[in-house]
C-alpha cells in the first residue's frame, strides 16, 4: 500500500506521479540517482533533499547548504512550515502539501500527498462527569459571525496572503443581507469578537491607556489557525442575503 504520492512539477499524467510506500525514501534535486525526482533548474542543488514516507505523514530532509524550504498546506489559508538547511527528517503533517524551493530567483514547487490520514470519532457521550467547555463558543447565525466570515473570506478563497477587507468593503459585502449595516456596527462587531475571543481584556480588567493594534489581523489569524471559520462557512454570507442573520 503506497503511503505518499509525489507529484512532480508540471505533472500532467497520473502515470508521472511517484508513489512510495511506508519506510521508502525518495531523493530530489538537479542530479538525483535513478528513480529520484529530477528538478531541472540550475538553482537547485544536485541533491536537494529527501522524502521519507510514513503511515499517515512524511519526513522532509533539507540537504541544501543554505536554502530554507517551505512546505505549504494549499488548503490551509496560509498554513505552512519551514525546514532549515541541513535539517533532517522534519515531520510534515499535511494531507496535501506543496514543497517550495527557492532557486536562483525562482520559486519551484512540487506537491506531496499523504492520503492515508485517518480520524477517530470525537464522540464522548456516555462518559461520566461534566461536558468539556468549548474553547471558542461562536453562534454561526449571528451578525458577528458573518463579520468574521467576511473578514476571512479572501483567505478562505485560496489567497492566503490577501490583504484583509477594509471596514468599507465589509459594509458593502454585508449590506445586501443587512441593510442597516454601517461602519460603526462593523467596528462594534469587530470589538465584540476581540473581546469574545479574548484578544483584548474586558472593560473591567483593561489597563488604562492600553490599546490592541492589528485587531482584524489577530482575529483572522486566530479564526483560521483553529478552524473557527472554514470554507463551508462562506454559505453564511450567501444565507445572509435572505436576511436570516440575527
Amino acid at each position: 500500500m503506497y503511503s505518499v504520492i509525489v507529484v512532480p512539477p508540471s505533472c500532467a499524467r497520473v502515470d508521472d506521479q511517484i508513489r512510495i510506500a511506508v519506510g521508502e525514501r525518495l531523493m530530489f534535486g538537479r542530479a538525483t540517482p535513478d528513480g529520484g525526482l529530477a528538478i531541472a533548474h540550475q538553482g537547485v542543488p544536485r541533491v536537494a533533499g529527501e522524502i521519507t514516507a510514513h503511515r499517515s505523514f512524511w519526513l522532509l530532509s533539507n540537504l541544501s547548504e543554505d536554502q530554507t524550504y517551505v512546505v505549504e498546506n494549499p488548503e490551509g489559508a496560509g498554513e505552512h512550515l519551514k525546514v532549515a538547511p541541513g535539517r533532517l527528517e522534519a515531520p510534515v503533517p499535511f494531507e496535501f502539501a506543496r514543497v517550495v524551493l527557492p532557486a536562483a530567483g525562482d520559486l519551484l514547487t512540487f506537491d506531496v500527498w499523504a492520503p492515508r490520514h485517518a480520524f477517530r470519532s470525537a464522540d464522548r457521550r456516555g462518559l461520566p462527569g461534566p461536558a468539556t467547555a468549548p474553547a471558542f463558543a461562536l453562534d454561526r447565525t449571528s451578525r458577528y459571525f458573518a463579520v468574521l466570515t467576511a473578514l476571512c473570506e479572501p483567505r478562505l478563497r485560496g489567497e492566503p496572503h490577501a490583504p484583509l477587507p477594509t471596514v468599507e468593503q465589509l459594509v458593502e459585502r454585508l449590506r445586501p443581507s443587512w441593510p442597516t449595516v454601517s461602519r460603526s456596527t462593523v467596528y462594534w462587531n469587530i470589538d465584540y469578537l476581540a473581546l469574545k475571543l479574548r484578544l483584548r481584556p474586558g472593560p473591567d480588567t483593561a489597563e488604562p491607556g492600553r490599546r490592541v493594534n492589528g485587531k482584524k489581523e489577530s482575529l483572522v489569524s486566530l479564526a483560521l489557525r483553529f478552524d473557527l471559520v472554514c470554507e463551508d462557512d462562506l454559505t453564511v454570507l450567501a444565507a445572509a442575503t435572505s436576511g436570516a442573520l440575527r
